[in-house]
């Protein structure tokens, strides 16, 4: 089982490149975000009126001093005025607050769906050594959990946070103008509740990055569970494995309910601070009443403002777990943005004419490591050429660096030092799109993705159902079409399933013939297939071989025996070279690995 091994490339969950990595996104809905933010003051210039006008009216009915412009309407018209104004105000502010929240929900979902493209689109990008290295249920974190956290920060944070803070300045800006005194009072108990409130936020949001974390390492012991379930099965591994992902599942339960404390301690301060706050205002306020020096009317509209003004934090401390796993998945899609792509193609690459001889691969003085800390590098001064329409074996040991060196010609992997030619043209030279489609390779475990089995042999090309059905007829896969219930039609499972793996090899040998590419690669391509079936293919490849450069990689000799000239790795270097019959005679690796076989028994290294 593999380890997790995200600290590799772990940020600091307090970083801002999340925010400047989201900086293009927030530049594509620029009329939106201004439209949100210009409703923002309306809104909040509402919710600040209506206390004010229902201590106006308290105030107006008791006879006590009212605004000035008020007074001048008389006593009937003010009060038929104010009515109306309580009436219109929360009106108008749910109009207001409905087109505010379409704007903000509809901004998020926009965003989200472009960085989910985009980070669908990197991760495909990026080269093997990071792919090698990070499990694929981390990834998923990334492209589901992650992206839903930003989506969901967007629609229940986010401008909201801002729509509260501006009401918090309105709020307490009139606060000040109806009476300084009590305004001040309750700035002053605000004050340090904000602070109190933005460390716990702070400790919020690094629990929170660690809940992510564990999360992701999670569903990569999961997903690798269920993807080795035969394994699992076959040593009896299920309570043991089942007991390492219930330390996972307790280590993650640990996080979470940290973050749950500190989100009811948030919810509960601030619940207690307002009571708190109300009942000063009505102590220092009831006393100012009681000497003449306060309106009632004035004393109500500053509890109503008590019981409002904290009402942002409290939005706040409510919408925390969505704000701050928002403020997490920004950050972590951010790190994973931030990877590099080390394949890319040079700037200036255009195809190139096809050359009047195609197919010939040249290795010059190629090395190659998987790590850059490697001592031993599993490719090692490798040189030599395949000339146009040959077609040559590569065989060795395991491990002797033959699918490395098939890596190495799809520029899978970049070289550490020398240059690989293809048609004498430096692979680093060709569009990626070009090498690709010059290069047809037939891997050992072939890939089925879900669906038909047309849509499998075409993988987006626009190829003719007579022309797939011709083709499978002419590599023998006739009878295995014709056993399917549907046919070219026939629905596939998850990788195929329903197939076995040599009918995987075999539709996956038809779908690269397909293609008619210049280079074919076959990497142990018939592995899986019975020796009947594994000589008719060898036959029908023939047509597809004639005149078409070929590059083949078995472990059993008897595969390669027709091939024009073998090469024979050791270590990453090459040691033989010539015909098998050649090879045979000189009584080296070769030599040694054909007598094994004859005995049936197994090479080492």
């Amino acid at each position: 089982m593999s380890s997790v091994p995200e600290q590799q490339w772990r940020g600091d969950p307090d970083s801002p490149m999340g925010w400047r990595r989201m900086a293009p996104y927030f530049r594509s809905e620029r009329k939106s975000i201004a439209l949100a933010l210009g409703l923002l003051a309306p809104v909040a210039l509402g919710n600040a009126l209506q206390p004010l006008l229902l201590g106006q009216a308290v105030s107006l009915l008791r006879q006590e001093p009212i605004l000035p412009w008020l007074a001048q309407l008389g006593a009937a018209h003010s009060l038929n005025l104010l009515i109306g104004l309580l009436a219109l105000t929360p009106v108008t502010g749910l109009v207001l607050q409905g087109l505010l929240s379409y704007t903000v929900q509809s901004v998020g979902q926009m965003m989200t769906a472009r960085i989910r493209s985009d980070l669908f689109d990197h991760a495909l990008a990026l080269d093997l050594h990071f792919h090698v290295r990070t499990p694929v249920g981390l990834l998923l974190t990334r492209l589901t959990n992650d992206v839903e956290a930003v989506a969901e920060m967007f629609g229940n944070g986010a401008i909201g946070v801002l729509a509260e803070l501006v009401s918090l300045l309105v709020i307490g800006a009139t606060m000040l103008v109806v009476d300084w005194r009590l305004g001040l009072l309750l700035l002053l108990v605000l004050l340090p509740v904000t602070r109190i409130v933005i460390a716990l936020q702070t400790r919020y949001r690094r629990a929170n990055y660690r809940v992510r974390e564990e999360l992701g390492s999670l569903n990569a012991d999961l997903q690798e569970n269920l993807q080795g379930l035969e394994v699992v099965q076959m040593f009896r591994r299920q309570s043991r494995n089942s007991a390492r992902t219930a330390a996972n599942v307790a280590r993650y339960k640990r996080f979470t309910m940290k973050t749950v404390a500190l989100d009811a301690t948030i919810s509960s301060l601030l619940e207690w601070v307002s009571i708190a706050a109300i009942a000063l205002v009505i102590s220092l306020g009831g006393w100012l009443v009681l000497h003449d020096t306060l309106a009632l009317g004035t004393l109500v509209t500053f509890v109503l403002y008590a019981q409002r003004l904290f009402n942002p934090l409290r939005q706040v401390a409510e919408r925390f777990t969505f704000i701050q796993s928002g403020l997490t998945g920004l950050q972590r899609i951010g790190e994973l943005l931030d990877q590099p792509i080390r394949i890319q193609d040079r700037p200036g690459t255009t195809p190139l004419p096809r050359p009047a001889s195609v197919g010939e691969v040249v290795f010059e003085h190629v090395s190659f490591a998987y790590n850059v800390r490697d001592e031993v590098p599993v490719i090692r001064d490798l040189s030599f050429r395949i000339a146009p329409g040959e077609t040559v074996a590569l065989v060795g040991a395991t491990g002797s660096g033959k699918s490395t060196v098939i890596n190495l010609l799809c520029r899978l992997w970049e070289p550490r030092q020398g240059r690989i030619l293809l048609d004498g043209v430096n692979i680093r030279d060709l569009p990626q799109q070009e090498l690709r489609r010059r290069l047809g390779v037939v891997l050992q475990d072939t890939f089925l993705f879900s669906g038909d089995v047309a849509a499998n042999l075409r993988l987006g090309q626009a190829i003719s159902r007579a022309r797939l059905q011709q083709a499978c007829e002419e590599l023998g896969l006739g009878p295995l079409i014709r056993s399917l219930p549907q046919g070219l039609d026939t629905e596939l499972r998850e990788r195929g399933a329903n197939l076995s793996a040599g009918e995987r090899q075999l539709l996956g040998v038809a779908r690269v013939a397909l293609r008619q590419p210049d280079v074919l690669v076959m990497d142990e391509a018939t592995a899986h297939l019975d020796p009947s079936t594994e000589a008719t293919l060898q036959r029908n490849l023939a047509g597809l071989l004639k005149q078409r450069t070929a590059i083949i990689i078995a472990h059993r000799l008897s595969t390669v025996e027709a091939a024009d000239r073998i090469l024979v790795l050791r270590r990453g270097r090459l040691i033989e070279a010539g015909s098998h019959e050649a090879l045979k005679a000189q009584g080296g690796l070769y030599a040694q690995l054909a007598n094994l076989q004859d005995l049936g028994a197994t090479p080492s290294r």
